[in-house]
């Protein structure tokens, strides 16, 4: 028996079973396909996430994408509604005006990167013009050289953004 002041401690130490001793691969290679199934989900739900925004931002930069070209292009119908509101019919004014439209209108256009193709007198190329017709070559020119131009051809950057319409010299 026991002292009053005394009490019994059974002090045995925790036995660890040999189970909890072993770690048990399974149990750790199920937690890690689940770990990796989550994470694949995240990253599927990441891509469509992506997909969908770079398809807004795509589509608001179609949208604007005319916005300054049209911003530069304001001020040419400005000039040319205050040419048509000339009231004295002063001609000489109005062909002035107009012509300085026309030319902020080239300037504005080129700034944009768009450029007249010059096909004037230049070999036929059918990469930037489209023959309308082909006539006889006068006697001092060759054949497939541009001499008359119908409609202007231009360029956006490095492609055709109209083909220039050309008459060109045959055999």
């Amino acid at each position: 028996m026991t002292d009053e002041g005394e009490e019994q401690v059974d002090e045995k130490p925790e036995e660890v079973t040999l189970d909890e001793e072993k770690i048990n691969p399974l149990k750790i290679l199920e937690e890690k396909v689940l770990d990796l199934e989550k994470e694949k989900q995240y990253n599927a739900a990441e891509i469509i996430n992506m997909r969908q925004r770079y398809a807004r931002e795509k589509n608001i930069l179609v949208k604007f994408a005319g916005m300054n070209l049209a911003f530069n292009i304001l001020p040419v119908v400005d000039n040319l509604e205050k040419a048509l509101a000339i009231e004295n019919n002063d001609s000489e004014k109005i062909i002035k005006g107009v012509d300085m439209t026309l030319e902020r209108l080239k300037n504005t256009l080129q700034n944009e990167g768009i450029v007249r193709i010059e096909a004037l007198g230049k070999e036929f190329d059918p990469a930037f013009m489209e023959a309308i017709a082909a006539i006889p070559a006068p006697n001092d020119e060759q054949p497939g050289v541009i001499i008359e131009v119908i409609e202007e051809g231009y360029m956006f950057h490095d492609r055709v953004l109209r083909p220039a319409k050309v008459i060109v010299t045959e055999q």
